[in-house]
């Protein structure tokens, strides 16, 4: 299987260092990418959309042969571009998995509330997550990450997603659970919660016709705090 990992917000390619592991062992080929305006620092920002994330997803799948069977895994707001690549190429996708994420329905924004500067969105201070957002994400951690952080294009937050063909309803999905809120005993039973209320927030995800919830109880970036189990948790996913 070949398994495409598209990460989320402020990371490139090698934040999935730690996660392939167990994708390799398991007989998979991975291939983790970084998105445009997320190669350094140095970048220029400007003129890059969401639908320029999309489309290097894109690329990507229409790289691998015709017969291959293409798993996406997106982390994060790279849930919502896997969700616009499953749109736009339905008949290659065999499993979408979502990473601390979920489908993200038409005309809906990533994240339009992060702080913008200079024209782009830095990764800000930590009081600006919540605290189960941070989890497991300890002070050496936490200094790595801010170290190889990228500032990500302001559009890719703020843009509307386009989506038009209902065919991505049928593919598989998997979605790793990984924060729970106060009042919910799992991260799972959240995201049940939400559905069984008509939340807009799990619409999309509701409408799936093939879709399963499962546990990795840490913070919003396993692939630093659990990158093992993570690892496992996809390859348990590609294998159903």
């Amino acid at each position: 299987m070949d398994i495409i990992l598209v990460p989320g917000f402020w990371l490139d390619a090698s934040a999935w260092d730690a996660v392939t592991p167990p994708l390799v062992a398991a007989g998979h080929t991975v291939h983790p990418l970084t998105l445009p305006g997320l190669a350094s620092v140095d970048d220029d920002r400007s003129g890059i959309a969401l639908d320029d994330h999309v489309e290097a997803v894109v690329a990507a799948v229409d790289a691998l042969d015709d017969g291959a069977e293409v798993v996406l895994v997106g982390h994060s707001g790279g849930g919502a571009v896997i969700h616009a690549v499953a749109d736009r190429r339905p008949d290659r996708i065999a499993r979408n998995v979502y990473v601390d994420a979920l489908p993200l329905g038409h005309g809906g924004v990533i994240n339009d509330e992060l702080p913008v500067v200079d024209g782009e969105i830095p990764l800000p201070d930590w009081s600006v997550f919540d605290e189960p957002d941070l989890v497991d994400l300890d002070e050496d951690l936490r200094a790595s990450f801010r170290a190889a952080a990228i500032p990500t294009p302001v559009r890719v937050g703020t843009d509307r997603i386009t989506l038009g063909d209902e065919r991505r309803y049928e593919i598989p999905t998997t979605v790793i659970a990984c924060e729970a809120f106060e009042g919910f005993d799992s991260p799972s039973s959240m995201y049940r919660h939400f559905i069984g209320a008509g939340s807009p927030f799990t619409a999309e995800l509701a409408a799936l016709r093939d879709y399963e919830i499962v546990d990795l109880p840490t913070g919003h970036w396993p692939m630093f705090t659990r990158p093992v189990e993570l690892g496992e948790a996809i390859a348990a996913a590609v294998s159903r």
